[in-house]
């Protein structure tokens, strides 16, 4: 019988101490079937989607390869996206908490290299997470070193390959030595795939857990047939005056769909923001910001802007253009209809072009139910505004400021309840918190006139 909880593994006390802190009791098919392997220093291949716990699944094994007393660089976590490297890096610090003096570090681009080369040039990272270029960039400049890495990940490797990123990866593949343990995880299983673990793998263990019903999101999918595409940026506002859904993700082929239906959204007086590949990684971490914190309710994204995008409670995903490939239709509507909510996912689709429609049909099994255009003619226009901004306030992690800092300095008079703040992100020079709407103006003159721990900082309204 196949093992289910984590206590029946190998694995430290000190680490068995802290799963159990962190609320790792059973564990996911993915980790069960995967996780005993790993331990065993065996190669795997393993097909698993974002948030199926494949990120404990690898990182408990590679924990127990690090020697933290060794400074070097032990094991190489390679990511599609910064966000989804500093997602991992995340985790991964929260299971490495029973390992004292153990350095994380995540290596992207969007970060100066100067700030980068400076922290490792003090103390090589155990555990190196970051994207294909700016980690290449590092080996290159050689202010990273692989020579003694234990362990390779190669996380969501079928997004890397859709980026563009093969040749990046087997140059940093080159600078590995050949005796290593190399995890392959994957959503798919491609033959580029396929043909990139013959290259880099020794007898790799395969894992692939089968999806039954029970874990099927429950997703409303529809198709709007219109007869013309100057109809969609219209077509796409009365969806969400119908719906009102409090968070929608709209996926459009190109960057200039994005920034024009962007742009129509604005003036409908919806909250909208867009993501795609022109933004600079400050406005880029702002906008993903903004919409996780309820900011915002409508984001516009390519699907590339949109990896490592993870919101937990996404209520509607519209398909602006259906992509090319209709397992990707599969990935843009599994972002909602999660933790046993219903989602919504609708589609816009030229009634004189069904062909790309009949593929997603044929590919996911059933039909998708039809509407008109003319379905959508008499709803009415609302406002779509969300719940709450963004302050920026001018302090973060390096002034020794905390959450609870930033909490108290908004609720001490007695104006604001803790009910009207809501998340707060702290970086290192600054920090982020969502406040209710109604108390924004409130909330700004609090933090400039009220000092944080005796120090006196500026705040400001992200966005205005």
């Amino acid at each position: 019988m196949a093992i289910q909880n984590f206590s029946e593994l190998s694995l430290p006390t000190a680490q068995l101490d802290n799963l159990k802190d962190l609320g790792y009791l059973t564990m996911t098919p993915i980790q069960a079937a995967a996780l005993p392997a790993i331990l065993n220093g065996k190669d795997i291949v393993a097909q698993a989607k974002t948030g199926s716990g494949k990120t404990a699944a690898f990182g408990i094994g590679l924990l127990e390869t690090i020697d933290a007393t060794q400074f070097s660089t032990q094991s190489l976590v390679l990511c599609p996206t910064r966000e989804l490297a500093d997602q991992v890096s995340k985790e991964l610090r929260r299971l490495a908490r029973y390992i004292p003096n153990l350095k994380i570090s995540s290596i992207c681009g969007g970060v100066p290299v100067a700030r980068q080369v400076h922290s490792m040039s003090q103390h090589p990272p155990h555990i190196a997470v970051g994207t294909p270029g700016r980690i290449l960039d590092h080996l290159k400049r050689n202010t990273l070193s692989l020579k003694n890495i234990k362990m390779f990940v190669l996380d969501e490797a079928d997004r890397m390959l859709d980026m563009g990123f093969a040749d990046e990866m087997d140059a940093i593949i080159s600078y590995a030595p050949r005796k290593r343990q190399t995890l392959l995880f994957s959503a798919t299983y491609p033959e580029n795939i396929q043909a990139i673990s013959s290259r880099i793998q020794h007898n790799p263990v395969m894992v692939k857990i089968e999806e039954t019903k029970a874990d099927e999101p429950k997703i409303d999918q529809s198709v709007v047939l219109h007869d013309n595409n100057s109809e969609k940026d219209a077509l796409v506002a009365k969806l969400l005056y119908r719906h009102e859904p409090e968070s929608t993700v709209i996926f459009c082929n190109t960057i200039a769909a994005c920034i024009e239906l962007e742009n129509y959204l604005y003036a409908q007086d919806i909250d909208v923001l867009s993501l795609h590949g022109d933004l600079e990684q400050r406005d880029r971490d702002q906008v993903l910001l903004r919409f996780s914190n309820r900011s915002c309710r409508v984001l516009v994204a390519t699907d590339v802007a949109a990896r490592g995008l993870d919101i937990a409670d996404l209520s509607m995903v519209i398909n602006y253009d259906l992509p090319f490939d209709p397992e990707v239709y599969v990935h843009r509507i599994g972002r909602t209809g999660r933790a046993g909510k219903t989602g919504i996912a609708a589609s816009l689709v030229l009634a004189s072009k069904l062909h790309r429609l009949e593929e997603v049909e044929a590919y996911i099994e059933k039909s998708i139910p039809k509407f008109s255009a003319n379905d959508l003619k008499d709803v009415k226009p609302i406002s779509l505004i969300a719940p709450m901004v963004t302050i920026e306030i001018s302090e973060g992690k390096k002034s020794k400021i905390s959450a609870g800092d930033i909490l108290g300095a908004l609720t001490a008079k007695g104006e604001i309840a803790g009910k009207d703040v809501g998340k707060i992100n702290l970086l290192p020079l600054q920090a982020y918190v969502a406040v209710s709407r109604k108390y924004a103006k409130e909330a700004v003159d609090q933090i400039w006139k009220s000092p944080i721990k005796g120090i006196r900082c500026r705040a400001r309204i992200v966005g205005e």
